[in-house]
């Protein structure tokens, strides 16, 4: 999309992409949170009760946009950097949202663009009023300066840190999909975090599953070989996971 453009030129250092042999593992992939700490925690709740029946590896893959649009981002971030379910590892993914906020706190993106699109409500759960801040400070920079004292370097740390892909030799994790007929390798970090259409259109033509959000559906169905599981939990209520076991897979919502 065009909102999460930078006016610059983009960070020259491209996010790690991680390839994992999953063979034996149960994975548990989780969509798009975007700030929905409640439906998180009830998710994770649900996903351990029905690990209990595998052994053997277990890992939560989430798949981006823990940020924005929900009421607790902060709270989401503090819970990701925290330790994950016992008996599991897990697997943080950048969406288009972290790539966002970045944006903004790099100067990358104007304050209104990012407010726009969901910045209000997390910079509201890190106990910050834009408008109010507004009010008082008239220079803009001093605005920004210190809706940036607020966030904690962690939580920047965390952001920056996030890998933009995981896969095996069967699967594709990812925020948004992967442009079909390109290696892995060589695909565009812009399309991982925000291709729709081109995705879709080339469903049937993957070589491998794709598990993905970024797209809000209703109910998750496999369209070719892609999966979106992004529920759009800020305003439905409902977040989702799909356990993946050897090549079965079960859907789980919170």
């Amino acid at each position: 999309m065009a909102l999460f453009q930078r006016s610059r030129p983009p960070r020259p250092t491209p996010r790690e992409r991680l390839e994992m042999d999953m063979e034996d593992t149960v994975v548990y992939a989780v969509g798009d949170v975007h700030g929905c700490y409640k439906e998180l925690k009830s998710l994770e709740e649900k996903i351990a009760l029905d690990a209990r029946q595998f052994s053997g590896r277990k890992i939560i893959v989430m798949l981006g946009d823990y940020i924005d649009r929900g009421p607790q981002s902060a709270r989401v971030i503090d819970h990701l950097l925290a330790l994950p379910p016992e008996g599991f590892l897990r697997v943080c993914l950048a969406g288009n949202h972290e790539v966002a906020m970045l944006n903004y706190l790099d100067g990358y993106l104007s304050r209104d663009r990012w407010l726009a699109v969901g910045g209000r409500e997390t910079l509201f759960s890190y106990g910050v009023d834009p408008a109010r801040l507004a009010s008082i400070y008239p220079s803009s920079d001093e605005v920004d300066r210190r809706v940036k004292e607020v966030i904690p370097a962690s939580h920047i740390d965390f952001l920056r840190s996030l890998p933009v892909l995981l896969c095996s030799d069967k699967f594709v994790f990812v925020h948004a999909g992967i442009r079909p007929g390109i290696d892995l390798v060589a695909q565009d970090e812009q399309d991982l975090l925000n291709i729709r259409d081109e995705f879709f259109d080339a469903a049937h033509l993957l070589d491998r599953f794709v598990v993905h959000g970024h797209t809000p559906v209703d109910i998750p169905r496999l369209d070719g070989r892609r999966l979106d599981i992004d529920t759009g939990a800020f305003h439905s209520g409902r977040l989702t996971a799909v356990r993946i076991a050897d090549k079965f897979g079960k859907l789980i919502f919170s």
